[in-house]
């Protein structure tokens, strides 16, 4: 059993990986491989001053995640179901995992938060008018379950869904940690 599975591999997803890995939890990203980040290039991304191209973006990021500890693996999350203990990610392949946490990062594709009978509200931007409500930490309506990014109602640049992961991340780590977390390294 996973202690986190981080559903979506882009910005917001790789990002919470990066974070709950470094943070020691076991992590599994389960991402689809067809985010909007995969087709974008993008010249307003903090420290990237020549501009990066989304796919570069998502494999740095991937990269780094599976670096600190998180497992990676390409499928289509097709299910999610409460299990005793925590929560049982499907695969369109007919793969199961589990995990205690689950951590929805799928920018606009809404089905499978739709399937959980989260809570939803309206969205701030056209393209996404209706998005998972979450408190400040990024829980949902249903324990144990996370949302983050475009799914959240976070900004669609990459700067923002990638800051918005962490944030997440960061408050999963605090409520399983029992105060605030906080994840900084000192230059060496």
């Amino acid at each position: 059993m996973y202690d986190v599975i981080v559903v979506g591999g882009g910005t917001a997803g790789g990002s919470a990986a990066v974070f709950l890995a470094k943070a020691g939890l076991k992590t599994l990203v389960l991402d689809n491989d067809k985010g909007q980040t995969r087709r974008a290039w993008i010249d307003n991304h903090y420290g990237l001053a020549e501009g990066v191209s989304g796919p570069d973006l998502v494999e740095a990021g991937r990269r780094q995640a599976e670096r600190l500890g998180a497992e990676w693996r390409v499928g289509q999350v097709t299910a999610i179901e409460q299990i005793d203990g925590g929560f049982a990610a499907k695969t369109e392949q007919g793969e199961v995992f589990q995990g205690k946490q689950v951590v929805l990062a799928t920018g606009a594709a809404m089905s499978l938060a739709e399937s959980l009978n989260l809570e939803f509200t309206d969205g701030r931007e056209a393209r996404y008018p209706r998005v998972v409500k979450v408190d400040i930490d990024g829980r949902t309506s249903l324990p144990g379950v996370w949302a983050a990014g475009i799914l959240a109602g976070a900004s669609a640049h990459t700067i923002i869904t990638a800051g918005h992961g962490a944030h997440v991340a960061v408050g999963l780590i605090s409520e399983l940690e029992g105060k605030r977390h906080v994840q900084h390294d000192v230059l060496k």
